[in-house]
């Protein structure tokens, strides 16, 4: 019996995994998390201080306290039933990193005890040698460091019946580059802290602290655990290379927010308990648009958390998907002709004062606020739009940008009607020499001009890659398997030199007798007027909207290779060693990663167009062939004319031509990915994978190959169908 039919009958014979029934969410939240208020119960008041300073105010913990903490958590982790500990850190390769080590040593005299001390929480030593660097690291040059964010809680991570101690640390080298995604996220937020507390003191001199805030949305797949195991593609890539088209896909709109399968169902409660425990607040499940698509979303938190929340999410939802013989696909799109899947990335700016900078206000003074935040956010994304793009660029993203179901790679702001009017009204009433008579115009209540119920009224808009939605502004373009810090690092950044920028102006009116409010509306108009071209209202799936982007000088840079050359423009290695987020060396050496991360990936994924069409599609479509040929033999052995074999015949020269093609197109590719290979330039041979291996074999080959499915028997083919994939569960 194939691969295919195996896992079919797998389906019928698979054992309902049973889930405790719910009990109230609270009872369970942070239960596996060292909370400020269970670090209340195991540290001594002193520790506890020293522990909150870090924790609030970013200060060093000193060495001393380091002991006392470090006691008070092995002793909380051990009532919990843990015998190791781990600095857990998000390396460049896209996913989580750890190393276990047990709490158990033997002092001199050979007595066995359980031990942590401070330094063992603060820094570790892994090897460094075998995780990206981009050149900055030499493989013999093996040396590279964890060091503990105490901004990010530790937390027990249980596997099985093991329970395991994860300190969040961020990871850099022997010479202090940075390794990770985690350090220069917190180096942006800081960045924007001090740029932000400057402007919000043109409004409220108490604010001491501004955070960026950030809410994910999570989309994935889920697909039975036969099924995924008898697609060799899926194993390898985390998307299907081959497939036709089911009969029934997503046209209906039926499974959008539809009833979730009781199989499925089992799996989100088991998985959000998990999740719950480690203190990651889910709020939201449901079913997505395409089948066997879904999505669920966090209440927002202070952006390092939230990105670490989401890396270890992922890594909760593959591990108890295999205990319900399931499968989480992450792939931007894992399935072609249905809507693949992204992460939105909410973000939105709050004071220490309990302020959404975000959110319009009630009065004419927050509503200045509110517009000088709102209009500095536009502007830092016309003025950074490429860097921006280069944030969320990646192989399997290149698959869903502009695919008539994600945004496009044309990165503009969708605002909606009512601040478009607002910012339409500002633009055109503010004079160049504004006077006191103008001051009317300071007391324009927005909030008249908006609805109190702006998230319900401002409409969203599906094609926009990044949309302001009431309170915060969604960055929709990122990816599914992504992780968020990347795209935040830069949006931090980004945001951080406008507001720089901003401040610097506002002064020079001030300097020249303008009243503060006057000044600041003079730069907000200057602002609207010079970020106007990046904000589009419409239908960004559309070809006109290509052309008007075109017009307007906007960039639409469609494929990852050519999208990450802003990475190291003079402007953004000028932006990020302005705010110490990279060095030079730094933005280089990640620039390189990610070119040679494309390469390795679509170097894969030809790998395995050409093993599978040689050793699953050709064969099955051979054997056909095979029973075609000799049922047109038995035919005219038997006497009769053509006709009474036509269908055959034709049938037979359709299949022969698809193979045929399919043999030669695997053969060409073969023979481009060698000369590829040929190159040094990592730059030139990523765009040589992307232009004469991805674009001129994938999509052809594919083409062919589809076109067999729908040929050969049922009987014969080998791999799972979408029909089943999708919708057998």
């Amino acid at each position: 019996m194939s691969l295919r039919f195996n896992a079919i009958k797998s389906l019928s014979e698979k054992k309902e995994v049973r889930v405790e029934g719910s009990s109230k969410i609270t009872a369970i939240f942070g239960s596996n998390v060292f909370t400020l208020k269970t670090a209340r119960e195991f540290l001594s008041d002193e520790a506890y201080k020293s522990l909150v300073s870090s924790t609030k105010a970013s200060q060093k913990i000193d060495r001393s306290m380091a002991n006392q903490i470090a006691n008070g958590v092995r002793a909380w982790a051990e009532t919990k039933g843990v015998t190791h500990y781990t600095h857990w850190f998000q390396p460049l390769t896209g996913t989580t990193a750890e190393k276990h080590d047990s709490f158990f040593t033997l002092k001199g005299d050979g007595t066995p005890i359980e031990q942590f001390d401070g330094d063992a929480l603060i820094q570790q030593e892994p090897d460094a040698s075998s995780f990206p660097s981009g050149g900055l690291r030499a493989t013999f040059e093996a040396r590279g460091y964890t060091a503990w964010d105490p901004s990010s809680p530790a937390f027990i991570m249980e596997i099985g019946s093991g329970k395991t101690l994860c300190i969040p640390t961020i990871f850099v080298s022997y010479t202090g580059e940075s390794l990770d995604y985690k350090a220069p996220l917190l180096k942006s937020v800081e960045a924007i802290n001090k740029a932000a507390i400057d402007v919000c003191h043109y409004f409220d001199k108490n604010v001491s602290k501004v955070t960026p805030t950030l809410g994910w949305e999570q989309e994935y797949f889920l697909i039975d655990e036969s099924m995924f195991n008898a697609r060799p593609d899926l194993v390898m890539t985390g998307r299907t290379v081959f497939g036709q088209s089911s009969a029934k896909n997503q046209q209906l709109e039926d499974h959008y927010f539809g009833s979730i399968p009781e199989r499925f169902y089992a799996y989100m409660r088991d998985f959000e308990a998990e999740s719950y425990k480690l203190g990651i607040p889910l709020r939201t499940r449901h079913n997505e648009v395409a089948p066997a698509q879904f999505e669920c979303a966090p209440i927002f938190e202070e952006v390092s958390v939230a990105v670490d929340h989401n890396s270890l999410l992922m890594d909760v939802m593959d591990r108890v998907a295999r205990r319900h013989q399931l499968r989480v696909l992450v792939h931007e799109k894992p399935f072609a002709g249905i809507n693949g899947s992204g992460k939105h990335n909410n973000w939105s700016m709050a004071t220490d004062t309990g302020v959404n900078l975000l959110a319009p206000g009630k009065t004419p003074k927050t509503n200045l606020m509110f517009l000088a935040f709102f209009v500095n956010t536009i502007k830092a994304v016309h003025d950074y739009a490429d860097i921006l793009r280069a944030s969320i660029a990646s192989a399997p993203n290149d698959h869903r940008l502009g695919a008539n179901e994600a945004p496009p790679a044309i990165i503009s702001v969708f605002i909606g009607q009512y601040l478009s009017k607002v910012l339409n009204d500002v633009k055109e009433r503010v004079s160049e020499k504004m006077d006191e008579a103008d001051e009317s115009l300071l007391k324009i209540d927005i909030h008249r001009s908006i609805p109190e119920l702006l998230m319900d009224n401002t409409d969203r808009n599906r094609t926009s890659p990044f949309a302001f939605t009431g309170n915060k502004f969604e960055f929709r373009a990122v990816g599914s398997s992504a992780n968020c810090a990347n795209p935040m690092t830069v949006l931090n950044t980004i945001m951080a030199d406008t507001l720089k920028k901003f401040k610097k102006e506002v002064d020079a009116h001030i300097e020249k007798g303008e009243k503060k409010e006057i000044a600041l509306m003079h730069v907000i108009r200057q602002y609207i007027v010079d970020s106007e071209r990046i904000l589009f209202e419409g239908d960004g799936y559309s070809e006109a909207w290509e052309k008007e982007a075109e017009k307007r000088g906007l960039e639409n840079i469609k494929t990852t290779p050519r999208a990450l050359d802003a990475m190291v423009t003079e402007k953004a290695k000028k932006l990020f060693q302005d705010h110490r987020i990279y060095t030079h060396e730094e933005l280089e050496a990640r620039h390189e990663i990610e070119l040679e991360k494309y390469i390795k990936k679509v170097q894969i994924e030809s790998r395995m167009v050409g093993e599978l069409a040689h050793s699953h599609i050709i064969p099955a479509a051979l054997r056909y062939q095979s029973r075609l040929t000799d049922n047109i033999r038995g035919l005219k052995e038997a006497g009769l004319n053509d006709a009474a074999f036509a269908t055959q015949r034709s049938m037979l020269i359709k299949l022969t031509e698809h193979v045929n093609q399919v043999n030669t197109l695997v053969d060409e590719m073969l023979q481009a990915r060698k000369a590829c290979n040929q190159l040094s330039d990592t730059r030139k041979k990523a765009i040589a994978y992307q232009e004469t291996v991805k674009d001129p074999y994938f999509d052809t080959i594919r083409y062919h190959v589809d076109k067999l499915e729908l040929i050969v028997d049922d009987r014969e083919w080998d791999l799972p169908k979408y029909r089943e994939m999708l919708f057998l569960r």
